[in-house]
């Protein structure tokens, strides 16, 4: 899809097109999509930034004796959604957000990540490139339009029709990111069943982010079309696996990716290295970032793939940072602990940060392991400097308050009302009762 990049770009596509509505989008602290629908009749005053909005409405930004807040569109975002209503096309914009003083707010995820990417080239570093491997589930809707526990097949790891029930609408979905610019990669049925997984090409850190955030609304807009509910919840069944969003990560400078070296160990660059251990030593820190609900941790067990232990690996995918054998342009680490209700711009920021601590540092990660880490033991697990994952999210939030460089990548705002909004969901969460609770309880006690 074609880039724009000036207002009179916009202005004549918009008149070419019949685009009659405007969706001003940005994220929430929480990683939520909200936006701001305009007639387009509103199009100039939004072009000029000159679009407000009552940040005082959206959780973890600002109190209502401080709520204006103004839209700053990214041009290069411009996109024209394909479903079509009778009343004309409707365009998106993704937005900064800004105080009345014409600074960025600090509570923006968005603008957030930029200040880090912006501590990145100050080093020296020209681009952070993500590749996300998003998996999600696929439910069956009932007749009152609500998601069921139904699943729509009962398929497993690339199978396909008839087994995989889905794939007429990952096939729509791929179609749809298609026309929307997204270069897909893969398209494959998941270990679960209705378990669905979709991969597009990687780009910078920003782009990254934008098209997570795309991608998931077509996603449900699509599966909502066969019928069905599309969630990225990353553990709504119980004894299947998870679904999870690796994040596989590369370092560039104006030499080209900084993490090859072809003289290297196993060739990668000493600042692969150094990035590997900054990623390894706050990754207990970040996992209240990348892994926010209380759900999250029911993924992140021994048994369903899904890394328990700080470790790192080449084949072994056990461990929470696997290198993939490519190299050249496309050496990277793969980050396998974080799911998919993580919001992608503070994640991004927070693995930055913690892979330039390694690098500013000089730091030298532990040794590689290659052994399956799930059957080892405890003590084995020590030895080779193996530790554990937090297991829940009020062991992974009580981690985040100690690691200050996890703290100083979201900015005292941000971390401020994430932990209190964590702290809220974790205490309504302990008060519930569960049915496995009256299950093993009831008629014993």
């Amino acid at each position: 899809m074609k880039k724009f990049t000036t207002k009179e770009q916009i202005i004549e596509v918009v008149q070419a097109e019949n685009v009659r509505f405007l969706r001003l989008m940005f994220t929430d602290i929480l990683g939520r999509i909200k936006n701001v629908e305009v007639p387009i009749s509103q199009l100039e005053k939004v072009l000029d930034n000159k679009m407000m909005f009552d940040g005082s409405s959206i959780e973890g930004f600002v109190r209502i004796e401080e709520s204006d807040m103004y839209l700053y569109p990214d041009l290069g975002t411009w996109m024209i959604f394909p479903w079509e209503s009778e009343k004309g096309k409707v365009a998106r914009l993704i937005c900064d957000i800004y105080k009345p003083d014409g600074t960025p707010f600090e509570g923006d995820p968005r603008g957030n990540l930029k200040r880090i990417l912006k501590e990145m080239t100050d080093l020296g570093f020209t681009g952070f490139n993500i590749g996300p491997e998003p998996e999600f589930f696929l439910f069956k809707l009932g007749e009152d339009g609500k998601p069921t526990m139904q699943l729509n097949d009962n398929g497993g790891y690339f199978d396909f029709a008839p087994v995989d029930l889905g794939e007429n609408c990952r096939r729509d979905i791929v179609l749809e990111l298609e026309s929307l610019g997204f270069e897909v990669e893969a398209s494959h049925h998941e270990c679960g069943p209705g378990q669905h997984e979709i991969d597009f090409k990687y780009a910078d850190a920003i782009e990254a982010c934008d098209n997570i955030q795309t991608f998931e609304l077509v996603v449900r807009t699509i599966a909502r079309k066969h019928g069905l509910h599309a969630t990225f919840m990353p553990k709504p069944i119980h004894g299947i696996a998870g679904s999870g969003m690796h994040v596989n990560m590369s370092l560039f400078d104006q030499n080209g990716n900084v993490f090859f070296d072809e003289h290297g160990e196993d060739q990668l660059s000493e600042v692969a290295y150094q990035f590997l251990a900054g990623l390894l030593e706050h990754a207990r820190g970040y996992t209240a970032i990348c892994n926010p609900i209380v759900n999250s941790y029911k993924r992140l067990v021994p048994g369903f793939e899904a890394p328990v232990y700080v470790a790192w690996s080449g084949k072994n995918r056990s461990p929470l940072v696997r290198v993939p054998s490519s190299r050249g342009l496309s050496t990277r680490l793969e980050l396998r602990s974080v799911d998919p209700t993580a919001n992608p711009y503070l994640a991004m920021a927070v693995l930055l940060s913690a892979g330039l601590d390694g690098i500013k540092n000089k730091k030298t990660p532990p040794a590689e392991v290659k052994r399956n880490i799930y059957v080892m033991t405890e003590e084995e697990r020590k030895e080779a400097q193996i530790t554990d994952l937090p297991s829940t999210l009020h062991n992974a939030v009580k981690a985040l308050r100690k690691d200050e460089v996890v703290r100083g990548s979201l900015g005292e705002h941000i971390y401020r009302n994430f932990v209190e909004a964590k702290k809220m969901e974790w205490s309504a969460f302990r008060e519930q009762v569960s049915e496995w609770e009256r299950e093993q309880y009831l008629e014993q006690y």
